[in-house]
């Protein structure tokens, strides 16, 4: 039998140490005792990666109607409603929460500095410079390190869901009790139960070969929710950032979408011209489906490895001003952004699908609550709005929280249950496979399910999905677990959840986009997969 570590002494369970965890656990630690486990360090999500911002409706002129109208308009016709009014209108207190909390957000005079982003009808993003994320994270961080009911995990790997299979006296029900974790440092598998689980682990980003997202975003939350009856939602729904730095060593840098809010030029570098005139009358300000589509257009037509962000006309200490981060990275790397321009690519962003949850963030699993980019929730439809995704972390983090402490009474405590068995698996020989496969996946998917789309190469795709399924499924049953193990298996699950949900859709809708099916179908539905 292999080793296992009991840790009942905690009352919920919360997987993932980004924005939305963070906040669940900070308002949950209010009244209980909370368990953080983080895959890495523990900031390694994507909320420090954030370089947008928050947004909310903080301006004289500004209103909930407007920022609802946009998000609804970005969404093409599938957010739910009554989902996208909650979101916003908690807004500021959301941004309240964390002005208390420390973060340093800029300011003009008395009030906070707004920032306009692309798909918005007014100035209503917080930020912190061009690194609001990292900023946010760093203040979440030393409030739970400081809160005496978190303990922080770091370099626990979660491998399933503990549900009723696995309780001693076996149980059918799909009751979540936790999760089994492989503690990177140990190479140990512990099993860590409590009376509600908050899944708080981020999007499927890497399931792609361009992809801003951190190497950890391996869609490891849905894929375990799915495998324990959970339903997801809308998986089709990939947005691809319009910009991402192109350079062959440094993978995943993003150029931030106020560089275009702030007078940034796409620019083809064969014929030296502005080309979004062509293709949205408003210019680099279109929403990012259609941004990004255009640039793929004009790569594939002039035969480019990538086109040019300039926005080398505006003053030199504006953009230093505004972009500092970038400003400097790029330096490093040989580029000035003040005097030349950019280039980019678009690539994988953010997962607009998800485990499907309510306005409590519950679950169809009893005792699973799920968070942020992991979930479906109605808020960002067919295309998310940029900087709506940190509120989502915060706006649902605490409403789970609030509904887990609301309902105490009702959740049971864990019964034993069964310890990871490792007694019929050896140590891997054959690293390389992995390896092989996590490459073919990402290649394929960025080929066949990327931002264009036919049956044809869906098709393809999944006919890929099932040889490599094969495959990963022999290997994971005769070898001892490992991170790149646990993570090429659930890539592998999403690819086929994203691939499956793409060919349920025969229109084409806000990130969906299919030659074979130009046209929208009228009403607007989700596509909800049921294991």
């Amino acid at each position: 039998m292999g080793q296992q570590s009991y840790n009942s002494a905690y009352d919920v369970l919360v997987v993932g140490s980004g924005a939305a965890g963070l906040t669940a656990a900070l308002t949950l630690a209010e009244q209980h005792k909370v368990l953080v486990l983080a895959k890495g360090a523990l900031n390694s999500g994507s909320t420090a990666w954030a370089q947008g911002g928050i947004a909310a409706v903080l301006d004289a002129g500004d209103t909930f109607d407007n920022h609802i109208r946009d998000t609804m308009v970005a969404g093409a016709g599938l957010n739910r409603r009554e989902t996208v009014e909650f979101v916003i209108e908690s807004a500021p207190h959301a941004i309240a929460r964390l002005v208390d909390l420390g973060v340093p957000f800029n300011t003009e005079g008395e009030n906070l500095h707004l920032t306009r982003e692309g798909g918005h009808s007014h100035r209503r993003i917080v930020h912190v410079a061009d690194a609001t994320g990292w900023a946010v994270e760093a203040a979440l961080l030393k409030a739970a390190e400081e809160n005496p009911n978190i303990t922080l995990l770091p370099n626990r790997t979660c491998i399933d869901l503990i549900t009723g299979r696995h309780e001693l006296r076996y149980s059918g029900s799909g009751r979540v009790w936790g999760a089994y974790a492989l503690n990177t440092e140990t190479g140990r598998v512990e099993a860590h139960t409590a009376r509600a689980t908050v899944m708080a682990s981020g999007g499927a980003g890497r399931c792609y070969l361009f992809s801003t997202a951190p190497r950890g975003a391996t869609g490891d939350g849905i894929a375990m929710a799915w495998r324990a009856g959970a339903r997801v939602s809308n998986m089709e729904m990939m947005q691809f950032h319009p910009t991402c730095l192109y350079n062959l060593e440094v993978k995943n840098f993003l150029i931030t979408e106020a560089v275009r809010g702030e007078g940034g030029r796409l620019i083809n570098p064969r014929t030296g011209k502005r080309f979004m005139e062509f293709y949205d009358e408003r210019l680099e300000l279109a929403p990012r489906d259609i941004v990004a589509r255009a640039i793929d257009a004009e790569i594939k037509r002039f035969g480019l490895d990538y086109v040019h962000l300039d926005i080398s006309h505006m003053p030199a200490d504006f953009v230093k001003e505004h972009f500092p981060t970038i400003y400097d990275k790029l330096l490093g790397l040989g580029i000035d952004m003040t005097t030349g321009p950019i280039p980019v690519v678009p690539a994988q962003h953010y997962t607009c699908g998800g485990i499907l949850i309510d306005l409590a963030g519950r679950t169809d699993l009893p005792g699973l609550y799920a968070v942020g980019e992991c979930t479906e929730s109605g808020l960002h439809g067919a295309n998310r709005l940029a900087s709506n995704s940190l509120l989502e972390c915060f706006v649902f983090g605490e409403a789970a929280a609030r509904d887990i402490i609301a309902r105490w009474d009702t959740f049971d405590t864990p019964p034993p249950v069964r310890p990871w068995d490792e007694s019929r698996v050896t140590d891997s020989d054959e690293e390389v496979i992995i390896k092989q496969n996590w490459t073919e996946i990402r290649r394929f998917m960025w080929n066949y399910v990327g931002i264009v789309r036919t049956t044809k190469r869906l098709e393809r795709a999944a006919h890929r999905i099932k040889l490599l399924q094969e495959e990963v499924g022999d290997y994971y049953g005769h070898f001892r677990v490992s991170t790149d193990l646990i993570e090429l298996r659930n890539l592998l699950e999403c690819a086929e959840l994203i691939v499956r949900s793409a060919l349920k859709r025969h229109e084409s809708r806000g990130l969906h986009y299919t030659l074979d099916y130009p046209g929208t179908i009228d009403p607007p539905a989700d596509t909800v997969l049921v294991p």
